[in-house]
């Protein structure tokens, strides 16, 4: 049976649609230590997805979400560090209010150009689905199983 911890994962784009907000993950212990990634977190019982990624955002970053737009779904298997499952929500988010900290639990906040996302140490099976989630093309929905802290195939549907 499939049960996959849920969670959203969001990326503020800058004013000029250029650059996208990522947090270096730093936190001993963390197993997203040392590389770059999205904000976001899982979802709570009482939530919706869109009301889940507003509340992260609130709690990593303290700003208020005023435009997002889900971008895709990625399903995990196997991706956390006991194996468990993971289903993921991936946002763009278009406008927000709030002034943004140089750093939060997680680690230090920085803004990334879009084109040179590539040369930042990020999850290796980013690579496959960020680009979509800049693009214009329509949602994304993959599936990529992972073993070993390492994807070992992927798929992906644009209907």
């Amino acid at each position: 049976m499939y049960t996959p911890i849920v969670g959203t994962l969001g990326y503020l784009l800058s004013d000029d649609g250029q650059r996208v907000l990522l947090v270096h993950r730093s936190r001993d212990g963390d197993v997203h230590a040392g590389k770059w990634n999205g904000l976001g977190g899982k979802l709570e019982p009482d939530e919706d997805v869109y009301t889940c990624l507003c509340r992260e955002l609130r709690e990593e970053a303290g700003i208020e979400v005023t435009s997002a737009r889900l971008r895709g779904t990625v399903s995990w298997p196997g991706f956390g560090p006991d194996g468990e499952d993971w289903l993921g929500f991936i946002f763009v988010v278009d406008s927000f209010t709030g002034e943004l900290p140089e750093r939060n639990e997680d680690g230090p906040l920085a803004w990334h150009r879009i084109d040179e996302l590539d040369a930042l140490p990020m999850w290796p099976g980013d690579r496959y689905w960020l680009s979509m989630v800049f693009d214009d093309g329509p949602a994304f929905h993959g599936v990529m199983p992972y073993a070993g802290g390492e994807p070992v195939s992927w798929s992906c549907a644009r209907p």
